[in-house]
């Protein structure tokens, strides 16, 4: 990697903390570039300005959550591969909440000005999970549903996570909860395609 790479990954990755935190509209290049520990000028070279980092830290979330399920959708096999697809979207999610987080803040229309990103990047992986599921799980099962609710889920749980008797909040950091999100999630799936009780 030279040293122009490590500066842009190194932007990227303050971007991707910011934007996750605070959102776009709430995130200025100034910020972006004291947290890289670089000049604004140094940031605008090595990515551009706001509107290009952020489409640079939406892409390449989209890229890691692409490469994992891919791999994921690949092995599906028969309607219980699709559990294990969902563990394997869980373990992501956990492993990178920063993800959940950006689209988060899409959800609650932040960067609204930032069009297509949904069309470019949501859809085209909705659509390669769902042809895998439909080839697996009977008729009659809605499966973008079936999808989105794995998803609104998972992204919830991340942002909220749920409390405990003292009011604090655990969510994908924490293990134990973690272990009890994902019998649930898989639960409802297994319910929703016709599946025995995964946890029985």
């Amino acid at each position: 990697m030279t040293s122009s790479d490590g500066a842009r990954e190194r932007i990227l990755d303050a971007a991707t903390r910011l934007f996750a935190a605070l959102g776009y509209d709430g995130t200025s290049t100034r910020m972006i570039a004291e947290a890289a520990g670089l000049n604004v000028a140094t940031v605008a070279y090595h990515v551009g300005g706001k509107r290009d980092l952020y489409v640079a830290v939406m892409e390449r979330a989209h890229k890691a959550e692409r490469e994992v399920l891919s791999d994921a959708v690949a092995q599906v096999e028969d309607a219980g591969g699709l559990l294990t697809l969902v563990d394997r979207y869980i373990d992501f999610c956990a492993e990178h909440p920063e993800v959940p987080a950006l689209w988060m803040h899409r959800w609650l229309s932040d960067a609204a000005d930032v069009a297509h990103l949904e069309e470019h990047y949501v859809r085209p992986l909705l659509e390669m999970v769902a042809a895998a599921a439909r080839k697996v799980v009977p008729d009659g099962v809605d499966v973008e549903y079936v999808i989105w609710t794995v998803v609104w889920c998972t992204h919830g749980f991340g942002s909220g996570g749920v409390l405990d008797a003292d009011g604090t909040r655990h969510g994908l950091d924490d293990p134990r909860e973690l272990a009890r999100f994902r019998v649930h999630v898989r639960r409802l799936v297994a319910t929703a395609i016709g599946l025995p009780d995964p946890a029985a």
